[in-house]
Parts: structure tokens; sequence; C-alpha cells
């Protein structure tokens, strides 16, 4: 997609801090951090969402997430991790080209993903579940 920013900057188009590269990936630091550390994996090719996006790619790039959190973890970086993807503005993607968020976390950083509780009765839990599970398998 000619006018998307991480294309461009997968593609080597704009300039970044990139900490990895390979065929189909890039994984730069996030201009914008939660945190130090906090990384981008980017595909080199534009897919809108998850929906949109290989099997196998969506393997690799997890894989790739999992070596940057090892990575953070073992350069002190991070007690912990979290790894976000986000599809769709209503769950807060803000840029329309999937990629995947690597957050470095130390205890009582500050940093906020966690979200209200939200209630639902035991019947409607087991509603959801069936329906769910049907979709499954």
């Amino acid at each position: 997609m000619s006018d998307c920013i991480f294309c461009k900057i997968a593609n080597g188009e704009i300039p970044s801090n990139t900490l990895y590269e390979d065929n189909d990936f890039r994984i730069i630091l996030d201009i914008s951090p939660a945190n130090p550390g906090h990384t981008l994996i980017l595909p080199k090719k534009h897919f809108e969402n998850v929906f949109d996006v290989s099997d196998s790619l969506v393997k690799d790039a997890f894989l790739l997430a999992k070596k940057t959190a090892c990575a953070l973890m073992d350069l002190g970086f991070a007690e912990g991790v979290n790894i976000l993807q986000n599809n769709g503005e209503a769950a807060g993607q803000t840029v329309g080209h999937f990629h995947i968020h690597v957050i470095p976390r130390k205890k009582d950083d500050g940093v906020t993903i966690k979200s209200e509780v939200f209630e639902v009765s035991e019947e409607e839990m087991g509603r959801i579940a069936k329906t769910i599970f049907k979709a499954l398998n």
C-alpha cells in the first residue's frame, strides 16, 4: 500500500531504529514507547489486520515476538513482557497495518494495559462458551 507509513518503514523508505530484518519482517523501536525497548514487529507486505494474514506469517510474526521478548528479558530491559496485537479501531488499532507490540515491563512501571472487569453471569458465560466452542470445532 503506497500511503501506509508502516509499509514505508518496514521496507526501508523511512528511517527507523531497526533491531532485526529478514525477507518478511522488520523489527523496530516504537517512536512512542510505553517503556524503553518497546518494539514493533512489522511485516514488509501490507496486511490491514490479523484477519488478512496467512497462518504461516502470523506464526512467524509471533515467533519473532517471542524471540524479541526473550532478548528484552535477557538484556535486563524487562522483568515481564506484554505482547500485544490490536485489530480494528474498536480494539485500539491506530495504524491499518498488521503489527505486534512487544512491550518490556518492570514491576510498578506505571504502564496500564488492563481494563475493568466485565461482569457476566454463569448462565451467560455458558451460552458464550457453547457458541464459541461450536465455531472453533
